[in-house]
């Protein structure tokens, strides 16, 4: 039981994480994540090795719940066709100056 809630706990995490910070904020979240899931872990009387496993999990799971995240809030501004005509996108400029001035 204590697994699921700490890998649970680490999916939420990594969710908010993603849909309110940007990728700079998991260099914070990661370790503290990992800190947490350790003492967890050790005081619910886990061995060294099945609880790394458990802390590297954690860390996965954050990760994956990251990215799942960022690429739902993001996946409006993500379009192959701003390549391919050359328009900028939302968020880009486009420096070039116009050809025809």
């Amino acid at each position: 039981m204590t697994i699921i809630l700490a890998l649970l706990g680490s999916a939420i995490i990594g969710l908010g994480t993603g849909l309110i910070f940007r990728v700079w904020a998991m260099v914070l979240v990661s370790p503290a994540i990992a800190v947490l899931a350790a003492i967890v872990l050790q005081v619910s009387g886990f061995g060294f090795f099945p609880g790394v496993s458990v802390v590297i999990g954690c860390l996965l799971v954050s990760q994956i719940a990251y990215l799942l995240a960022a690429f739902c809030l993001h996946k409006g501004d993500i379009s192959v066709q701003d390549e391919a005509y050359g328009d900028p996108g939302e968020h880009r400029h486009q420096d070039v100056h116009d050809k025809h001035q």
